[in-house]
């Protein structure tokens, strides 16, 4: 009677920890272990019942594993930091007395570095990396090239696009996003173009740019410079001098703009299958230090001076174009419209020239004439290696549409002066990022001819951008935009029971 009292009076989870109470050297086991002790008051605190907390028919559970960096990768095992070396150097980290950007050269073991790296910076800051994954990354490929001072990776999931139809090839479209519905709208928008015959790309220009600055004494001698450079006379000895850094490397043109004093020289030049950023700055260096020669009072003030124009949204760019400029067109039939996009030609058509046209022109849109073109060259970028920044220039599009054969099908075109793709060099050539780009058939130099595999990548981006552009519109026509944001990008499951 007195122990039912007891268990009335205390409560059954009480009276059980005092029975069943594991073995004190189970508990005490680990007492020299900071982390593990922490892990061990976390198991302590769950609120679960009795049934599942004990199970009394196994022998005492043995003394908890150190803790570790969690990681949601499969097949990897977790990375944990335990020699006393490391320690060491941890400690000196985070004293200040061994620089963080200096562990790969002393250590010489790239993924060890950002493990310590990783666990220096949560005790400097106070707080935890978990969620972080650490495992299942080459850290080695990144060194001196993509990313300095490592502490982890980010995870985003890539969705396929397609089939995408083009010039008569068909291409499924990687895209890395976290953005819900953007993929199936891409999607929807390959399905109307295929169902239709296709798209057509075509390239305008090729040639990435790089604008150095330079200053004189006075405005007469930055014009006597200017009209050196713009002489046709002159073009082949500069060429020969700007060539000479690469041997994909080409000069096309210079055009030049004073203001005051100061002169802007905008050098143009095929890059084969790369970007092309490095390697039309060392052919502007090499112009420059000619130049110095015939103009000893040219005072270099910036390899890049912004008329280039990088990573900012510039209407030079815009105008003039910039990487790869590309044009990309199809004509939907008016019952894919219907049956497929959920709408009508005639209201399509009327939409685009309310939104991107006038819309864009009532906001003073810089090359945004356009409803989402963003979204996919930045998906599309992340998933193959390029530089999510020029997103800004690359996105640059203005969005077409007319109603033709009698009203009865669709013209829709997109046409984007500046994509700024590569496939070599930079992020194209991580395990990820190759592997999309395989995908689409791109990857690496092409050796049949130089710059063949950008240039296809360039014309991939145009078409997902008008697949996406279709999509979007149609949905914007019909009233269903935030329809199918409800229902694909507001989960319904249930987070913290998924977690757990």
């Amino acid at each position: 009677a007195s122990f039912i009292y007891l268990l009335g009076f205390f409560g059954i989870d009480f009276v059980q920890s005092l029975i069943l109470r594991p073995q004190t050297e189970v508990w005490n086991s680990e007492d020299d272990d900071e982390v593990a002790d922490v892990l061990l008051r976390k198991e302590d605190a769950r609120k679960v019942p009795c049934g599942q907390a004990l199970d009394c028919s196994l022998p005492p559970l043995p003394p908890p594993a150190p803790i570790v960096t969690v990681q949601k990768v499969l097949d990897e095992k977790p990375v944990t930091v335990l020699t006393e070396e490391d320690e060491e150097i941890i400690k000196s980290v985070v004293a200040g007395t061994t620089p963080s950007y200096s562990l790969e050269s002393k250590l010489g073991d790239c993924k060890r570095a950002a493990a310590i790296r990783r666990e220096a910076l949560q005790r400097l800051t106070g707080k935890s990396l978990e969620g972080l994954p650490l495992d299942g990354f080459d850290y080695e490929s990144i060194l001196g090239q993509c990313c300095e001072m490592p502490v982890g990776y980010v995870q985003i999931p890539v969705g396929i696009a397609g089939p995408l139809l083009i010039n008569g090839r068909e291409y499924s479209v990687p895209m890395a996003t976290t953005e819900g519905c953007l993929v199936a709208s891409t999607n929807r928008g390959c399905k109307a173009i295929h169902l239709s015959g296709g798209a057509t790309s075509t390239l305008l220009r090729d040639g990435m740019t790089r604008a150095p600055v330079v200053r004189f004494g006075t405005a007469k001698r930055a014009a006597d410079l200017k009209l050196y450079l713009e002489d046709p006379d002159n073009f082949d000895t500069l060429a020969v001098v700007f060539n000479r850094s690469s041997r994909f490397g080409r000069l096309q043109g210079i055009k030049c703009a004073i203001a005051g004093k100061n002169l802007y020289l905008r050098f143009t030049c095929t890059t084969g299958d790369a970007m092309g950023m490095n390697m039309v700055s060392k052919g502007v260096q090499n112009v420059l230090d000619f130049l110095q020669t015939d103009f000893p009072d040219m005072d270099v003030m910036g390899i890049s001076g912004n008329f280039c124009s990088d990573k900012k949204p510039a209407a030079v760019n815009w105008i003039e174009g910039r990487g790869k400029s590309v044009v990309c067109e199809a004509i939907i039939k008016g019952d894919v419209v219907r049956k497929v996009l959920k709408t009508t030609v005639e209201s399509l058509v009327e939409l685009n020239m309310l939104k991107n046209l006038t819309g864009s022109a009532m906001a003073g849109a810089l090359g945004g004439f356009n409803a989402h073109a963003s979204n996919i060259v930045t998906a599309v970028y992340i998933a193959t290696g390029q530089d999510p920044a020029q997103n800004v220039e690359s996105s640059h599009c203005i969005t077409m549409m007319e109603a033709v054969n009698d009203g009865k099908d669709l013209h829709i075109s997109v046409t984007m002066p500046s994509i700024e793709v590569g496939t070599v060099g930079g992020g194209t050539q991580l395990a990820s990022q190759s592997a999309c780009l395989n995908l689409l058939g791109v990857k690496g130099a092409s050796k049949e001819s130089a710059g063949a595999n950008s240039r296809m990548l360039a014309a991939v981006v145009a078409g997902a951008v008008l697949a996406g552009e279709l999509s979007l519109m149609s949905a914007l026509a019909a009233g269903q935009l935030v329809k199918s944001h409800m229902k694909y990008n507001r989960s319904n499951k249930d987070v913290s029971k998924a977690s757990s």
